[in-house]
Parts: C-alpha cells; structure tokens; sequence
C-alpha cells in the first residue's frame, strides 16, 4: 500500500534515508574537526583575545568568509575536480562528503567563535591571574564556560548541512533530496515529494529537540 502511494520501493526511500544520515554524521565530524579549532584560533587571535595575532586572524577570517560566501550549489561545482582527485569520483554519495565538508567547516567556524566570545572576560581574567597557562585556560574555562553554548552552535550547523545533503542530489549525492528530486520531482510524483519534506522535517525536530535537550542538561549541571 505504501509503495503504491509513493510509487516507489519502500527499500528505496530507506536507502536514501540513510544515505542522508551518512552524509550528515561524517561530514558533521570532519566538519567539526577543522570548524572548531577554527573558531578557537579566530577567538585567540582576534586584537583583544589570548595570543593576539593579527596576520593569523585576518588570513583564518578572510578564508572563512571567501568559503561561507560561496553558495553552496555553486561549491559543489567548484571544487570537483578537487574531489575527483581526492575520492577519485565527482558524483555520488562519497563525493558529496568533500563540499558538505568545506560548506560546514567555516560554517561551525563561525558558530564556535560566538560561542566562545559569550564566555565573561572576567572568568579569563580570573584564570590568567591563577597562573594558567594557555592551554589550561582553553580547556578548563574556555571551552568548559561555553560548552552549552556550542552544542546549540553544533545543533543549529546540523541543521544548516541536513539542508544542504539534500542539494547534493544535484550531483547524485543520494539521500532524501537526491529521492526528491529525481523520483520526485522530474516524474511529478506529488506524493513523495510531501513525504521527502516530512522526513527532512523530522529529522530538523529530532536533531533540534536532542541539542537542546543535551545543552539544557549541561546548564543544569554547571
């Protein structure tokens, strides 16, 4: 009954499911990876933070800004022939991981400095007056002061890249959107086009709803 509604395989819109859930975890990680050390350097470095650094800031902020500037559909685009050489491929869901990663890095990056900027300047003060050295002023009030705050930044930069797997199905990404869009879509099948966006929204309202519930949890401990 249900495939006959949506006119598709019921293993087909499981499979594009979890191609999205693929996408959106690994390139998240290794978006997180780069885009929170980022915004850490962007925090230090900036005129009135730890280390003030000048050149490292304005270079790390101008990259940020050049990356975040560029539409994301024109991104994938872009960069394919740096992942054709990096995967060996310019389409499907291996190559979408490279754009999803360079959208969401600079992305997070952002995220995280306004997070840390939250931190009181004087919990810093506090701390460099202790004797603490830099790297124990990052660790144990930096990152510890604005821990609730950067995993709502985490929730709200998964968000931002769920949306952005589904126009990976212009390059035959996969996942819900690519399912959208090419069974959807280009066949005029209005049925799984509704069901595509309803499973985009549960998924935004589940990841919200798990952010928020972890970050709320965190300020209740503190």
């Amino acid at each position: 009954m249900i495939e006959s509604f949506l006119n598709i395989p019921i293993d087909k819109l499981i499979e594009s499911a979890g191609q999205t859930l693929y996408m959106l975890s690994i390139s998240l990680i290794f978006g997180a990876i780069v885009g929170i050390p980022l915004g850490l350097i962007l925090v230090l470095t900036r005129n009135d933070g730890i280390k003030p650094n000048r050149p490292v800031y304005l270079v790390i902020t101008g990259l940020v800004n050049i990356v975040r500037s560029v539409p994301f559909i024109i991104l994938l685009v872009f960069i394919a022939p740096f992942t054709k050489a990096l995967v060996g491929t310019r389409i499907g869901t291996k190559a979408a991981l490279v754009p999803l990663v360079f959208y969401i890095a600079p992305y997070l990056a952002r995220l995280v400095e306004s997070s840390l900027l939250e931190v009181k300047p004087g919990i810093l003060e506090a701390a460099k007056a202790m004797g603490a050295s830099t790297f124990q002023i990052i660790r144990y009030f930096l990152l510890l002061e604005a821990k609730a705050s950067i995993i709502l930044a985490l929730t709200t930069g998964t968000i931002g890249l769920l949306g952005a797997t589904a126009m990976a199905g212009t390059i035959g990404g996969g996942g819900v959107g690519d399912l959208a869009l090419t069974y959807g879509y280009q066949r005029f099948n209005n049925n799984l086009m509704i069901v595509t966006v309803i499973i985009l929204i549960l998924f935004v309202q589940l990841i919200q709803t798990i952010g928020n519930h972890i970050s709320k949890k965190i300020r209740t401990h503190e």
